[in-house]
């Protein structure tokens, strides 16, 4: 056998670890690789956002057709075009009102996750004590992991949605002396939104301790009820010690174009563009121009698509709500709904094949974003409005005959 794999092969241990080995039940990894091979050949994929029924801004294809035809831009720098750079600088200091120097403090990068990646590669080494609030993105765990780190987890409040036991927070302060502090607002994956005092409380305590904070601001701009957002930069004490990540793949839909925006302080802008420089180099230099518009010129286009997504949130609560057992809060950011089904007394990994075999919807089970996942899933609403009603009506009636299998009060009219 000649082209058989050499027997001198195998994972390194950092690939090793980010299958999670010793938090991640073996049967849980094996339903969450079984999910697709049991897969309708029509399911609906609610892992991510439906670009078809929200499609990128007219403005990001012609931005990126523009740069495409003139040749003299596939190249820039590892951090980015030059004239990006001061367009997306201005734009983000009229959005988190904070000034970022565009040479120094801005990176761009292929696409928010490259930003995390980045941005961790270059703070963390083997053995430090990275914490990172539970639950959360779900790939933040597992590149710590693979850059040898001591994953601390940040535990929620019981009950509302609302942000990470700060009491909690400082506790694991005092006794493990981490280097740096890992969270997403809006959380994904509960769509929660921190509130100002929450932040300013997160910001007392980094500086109190002298920790730095990664903070994935994606959903930034995709939050309701008129509610404002804090960004944790801009709390006394914050910049030299915050990188943030933005980027426009969600809100806008531009997922396919691969572009992250991280601010961040001078050295590790600096760090990270080392590790651009092995890795992916630069964000596509074409795509990059699609950041021009971006957070400047769409503020009419931007609260047209709010109101669809509100009003996609509002169909899926009141469809999960008409469980009366199943407990579940609104989220207020995001496009991500976060189901407590922990009452059937089955694991959320046995949940989510259950409806992804029997109501054709793949939802993400709520291991995969943290120990406090379990009992959840994790389901996107932005969705076509008439597709999405009666995969909601399929859902509900799975979970409903789960619930009254075991005991519980059924769906209410």
């Amino acid at each position: 056998m000649p082209n058989a794999p050499s027997k001198r092969f195998s994972p390194s241990k950092r690939v090793v670890a980010l299958g999670l080995p010793d938090r991640v039940e073996r049967g849980a990894r094996q339903a969450d690789r079984a999910l697709l091979a049991q897969a309708p050949s029509t399911f609906i994929d609610t892992t991510h956002f439906d670009t078809v029924r929200f499609p990128p801004p007219d403005w990001a294809l012609e931005a990126f057709a523009r740069a495409a035809r003139d040749g003299a831009l596939a190249y820039t720098g590892y951090r980015g075009n030059r004239e990006i750079l001061s367009i997306v600088a201005a734009s983000l200091q009229a959005f988190t009102g904070q000034r970022f120097d565009p040479e120094r403090e801005l990176i761009l990068t292929p696409g928010t996750q490259a930003g995390l990646f980045g941005a961790l590669a270059a703070i963390v080494d083997e053995g430090d004590t990275v914490l990172l609030v539970d639950p959360d993105y779900l790939f933040s765990e597992r590149i710590l992991r693979f850059l040898g780190a001591d994953v601390r987890s940040v535990p929620w409040v019981p009950g509302p949605q609302v942000g990470p036991d700060l009491q909690a927070l400082e506790n694991l302060l005092q006794r493990h002396r981490p280097k740096l502090l890992v969270f997403s607002n809006p959380n994904n994956p509960t769509g929660a939104v921190y509130d100002a005092a929450t932040i300013r409380r997160i910001a007392e305590l980094a500086v109190k301790h002298d920790l730095l904070v990664v903070v994935d601001e994606l959903y930034s701009r995709l939050v309701y009820d008129g509610r404002p957002f804090t960004h944790l930069a801009a709390e006394p004490g914050m910049r030299g010690r915050t990188v943030t990540l933005f980027g426009p793949s969600k809100t806008e839909s531009l997922s396919g174009y691969r572009l992250g925006v991280v601010a961040a302080p001078e050295p590790v802008i600096a760090a990270m563009e080392d590790v651009q420089s092995i890795t992916v180099l630069r964000a596509p230099a074409y795509a990059q121009h699609v950041l021009a518009p971006w957070l400047r010129d769409d503020a009419a286009w931007l609260a047209g698509r709010l109101r669809d997504f509100d009003a996609l949130r509002q169909m899926t609560v009141g469809a999960f709500r008409s469980l009366p057992w199943l407990s579940i809060s609104p989220p207020g950011g995001t496009a991500y709904l976060w189901p407590d089904v922990s009452a059937l007394g089955q694991s959320d990994a046995t949940i989510a094949t259950a409806l992804l075999r029997e109501a054709g919807v793949l939802v993400s089970p709520g291991y995969q974003f943290g120990a406090s996942g379990r009992g959840h899933f994790r389901v996107c609403y932005a969705r076509d409005e008439k597709e999405w009603a009666a995969a909601l009506e399929r859902m509900v009636t799975i979970l409903d005959r789960y619930a009254r299998a075991a005991g519980l009060p059924g769906r209410s009219a």
